[in-house]
C-alpha cells in the first residue's frame, strides 16, 4: 500500500490504516485535506499509485507536504482536517507546499468549551514501578543531593562544593546516590520582589527544592541579592534538618570556607539520602512533562501522536502528564478547550492565550514568529501546522487544569503548564511543577538533558534515528515505514516510562546531560 489515511476528525484518536509491515509513499490525515504528506522523498515528475491524475511538479522531501489538487489564491490549506494557512498564490495539484506559496491566515476559533470532554476509563490493571518515596507523599525516580543557588553570584561556589565533594572517597561509596547537582542560573537580584519575574522565580527555586528526585537539599546564596535565603526556605520538607541545610558565601567567610563547610554539608545530607532505597510505587505518582523540539513534518504523525496514546495509559493508571509551550499550542487550542473538564478550565486556558498575545505584541513580537528554520527545512510551514502537531501529544484525556509557569500541581491526569516555546525554559517550569519524568520528542534532533529528572529522547523519523541513536531512547519512524501502529509505539513509551522510573538511565543521562539545562522564564526588566 502506497497511501496511509490517518483520519483526526476527533483529533488524537489515530487510526493507521495500513497494512502492517508495508512502507507508505505519501499520507492523508484527514478526508478533508488539500495537502498530502511525503513518507519519503519522491522525485519530480513521480507518478503516484494511487493519485494516477497527480503528478509532481517538483521534488518533495520527506515530512513536506504537496497538493493532493488545484489550490487557489486565498483558499484555505487543510492538514488534519485543519486550516494551517491560506495559498499566497494558485497551487497547482502536486506542486510543493510551503513557505513559498503558502502563509499565515486570520482565523478565529469555536472553543466550544467542554463540548467533548470524556473521562477515560481507569486501567484494568495496577502497574508499579521502583522510586524513592518521599515524606510529602510524592515518589522520585532518581535519588540527587541538590545544591540550590538564590543568586547567579553563589553560582561558582555551588559548582565548587560539587566537584569538591565528589572527589572524596566517602561519595564513592555512596550506593544509593545518583550524584550532586548545583541548580545555577542568571538571576536572582536586579528585579523587584512584586514583580512578575520575581514570583515566578521564586516559583522556580521553590519548586526544585521541593523536588521528588532530590534527596536532600542544600541552599546556597551570596547574602545581599533579592531573592533571599530565608524567603526561600519556606515550609514544607524543607524544614527537615537531616535532609536540608542552607549557607550564604558572605557570612561563612568567603569562597574556600564556603566550599569547606559546603562540602561538610553536603556529605551530612549525602549520608541521609542513601539511607533511602527503591520501593515500589503506582503508575499514579508519575508526573510526565511532555515536549516536542526540533520538530519536522512526521513529528505531528508518528512521534508525537505516540506520546499522546502514553499518556493517556498513564492518565488512565492515575498519573499526571503536562503538555506545555503556550507559544506552540496556538492556533490548536480549540482542541484543548473541548475537552476541557469544565469552562472555567478551558477558560483558564484562553486568558493564558491573550496574555501571550499581549506580551509578544509588548515586546515587539508576534505569537506567529514560529515555525524556526530548522521546522520549516524539516516541512512545517507555519505555526498552525506546527502547533497542530504538538497537541497531539497530548492524547485524548481531558484537560484537568491549567497551571502558571513553575506552579505546584493539584490535579493529577493531563494538565497544562503555561510556559514559552523554548525548550530548556518549558522543561525547566515542568520539572519545577513536579516532573519526576520528561519525554522529548524530536524530528531534527535534541541533545540536552534535566537533572535532576530524566528525559527519554523519541525520534519521530528512521533518518533522525540512524544519524542520531546515541541520543535517541526510541524511535517512532517505524509508524510510517514498517506500519506499526501508534497504540503500539504508545504501549512501548508507557512501558519505557516504567523502566526510566525505575532507574534504567536514559541516553541523555548516560553522556553526562543536566548540568547547563536549567533556564528559568525570566520575564520583565533587570534592574
Amino acid at each position: 500500500m502506497s497511501i496511509l489515511q490517518i483520519d483526526l476528525g476527533k483529533f488524537g484518536e489515530v487510526l493507521l490504516k495500513q497494512e502492517k509491515n508495508t512502507a507508505a509513499t505519501f499520507i492523508r490525515l484527514h478526508s478533508d485535506d488539500n495537502v498530502l504528506v511525503a513518507l519519503r522523498d519522491l522525485k519530480k515528475a513521480e507518478s503516484l499509485p494511487g493519485l494516477p491524475d497527480i503528478q509532481l511538479i517538483t521534488s518533495i522531501r520527506q515530512g513536506h507536504k504537496f497538493a493532493a489538487r488545484d489550490i487557489a489564491k486565498g483558499e484555505h490549506v487543510i492538514r488534519y482536517g485543519q486550516i494551517i494557512g491560506s495559498a499566497l498564490r494558485d497551487i497547482r495539484a502536486g506542486e510543493h507546499v510551503h513557505v513559498q506559496n503558502c502563509g499565515m491566515d486570520t482565523h478565529t476559533q469555536d472553543y466550544a468549551f467542554s463540548s467533548s470532554s470524556v473521562a477515560l476509563a481507569p486501567a484494568s490493571e495496577t502497574r508499579t514501578f521502583n522510586g524513592f518515596h518521599r515524606k510529602d507523599g510524592r515518589v522520585g525516580t532518581r535519588n540527587y543531593v541538590g545544591i540550590i543557588t538564590s543568586v547567579n553570584c553563589s553560582g561558582s561556589v555551588a559548582k565548587f562544593i560539587a566537584q569538591e565533594a565528589e572527589k572524596t572517597d566517602w561519595f564513592a561509596s555512596l550506593e544509593n546516590v545518583d550524584g550532586i547537582v548545583p541548580i545555577t542560573h542568571s538571576g536572582g537580584c536586579g528585579l523587584g520582589t512584586d514583580e512578575e519575574g520575581y514570583q515566578t522565580l521564586f516559583r522556580t527555586l521553590t519548586g526544585y527544592a521541593q523536588h521528588p528526585n532530590f534527596a536532600a537539599i542544600l541552599l546556597l546564596g551570596l547574602g545581599c541579592e533579592v531573592m533571599q535565603i530565608p524567603d526561600l526556605v519556606g515550609q514544607h520538607r524543607l524544614n527537615d534538618s537531616k535532609l536540608f541545610d542552607y549557607m550564604t558565601i558572605q557570612d561563612t567567610g568567603g569562597t574556600a570556607k564556603s566550599v569547606e563547610r559546603g562540602v561538610s554539608a553536603i556529605r551530612d545530607l549525602a549520608t541521609q539520602a542513601n539511607a533511602c532505597t527503591r520501593q515500589p510505587a503506582p503508575v499514579s505518582k508519575l508526573v510526565i512533562g511532555m515536549q516536542c523540539g526540533g520538530s519536522d513534518g512526521l513529528s505531528g504523525i508518528t512521534a508525537n501522536p505516540a506520546l499522546g496514546v502514553a499518556s493517556d495509559l498513564i492518565v488512565s493508571q492515575g498519573g499526571t502528564t503536562i503538555l506545555s509551550e503556550t507559544t506552540e499550542i496556538y492556533g490548536a487550542e480549540h482542541l484543548l478547550t473541548r475537552r476541557a473538564a469544565s469552562r472555567e478550565i478551558g477558560e483558564a486556558l484562553i486568558e493564558r492565550i491573550k496574555w501571550w498575545e499581549d506580551y509578544t505584541a509588548r515586546n515587539g513580537s508576534e505569537m506567529d514568529n514560529n515555525p524556526s528554520p530548522g521546522n520549516k527545512r524539516g516541512g512545517l510551514t507555519t505555526i498552525l501546522e506546527k502547533s497542530l502537531g504538538a497537541v497531539a501529544k497530548s492524547g485524548t484525556a481531558p484537560l484537568t487544569a491549567v497551571y502558571k509557569y513553575a506552579e505546584p500541581l493539584a490535579n493529577r491526569g493531563f494538565v497544562f503548564m503555561d510556559s514559552p516555546g523554548y525548550d530548556p525554559v518549558a522543561v525547566t517550569g515542568q520539572v519545577a511543577s513536579g516532573a519526576n519524568l520528561i519525554c522529548f520528542t524530536t524530528g531534527r534532533g535534541s541533545v540536552s538533558g534535566y537533572q535532576p529528572t530524566p528525559c527519554i529522547k523519541v525520534s519521530s523519523s528512521d533518518d533522525l534515528y540512524s544519524r542520531m541513536g546515541e541520543d535517541m531512547d526510541a524511535n517512532c519512524g517505524d509508524v510510517v515505514s514498517q506500519g506499526v501502529s501508534l497504540d503500539h509505539k504508545g504501549h512501548e513509551l508507557f512501558e519505557l516510562f516504567i523502566a526510566v522510573a525505575s532507574g534504567e538511565k536514559t541516553k541523555s543521562e548516560s553522556l553526562g546531560y543536566g548540568s547547563v539545562e536549567f533556564v528559568p522564564w525570566h520575564i520583565g526588566a533587570t534592574v
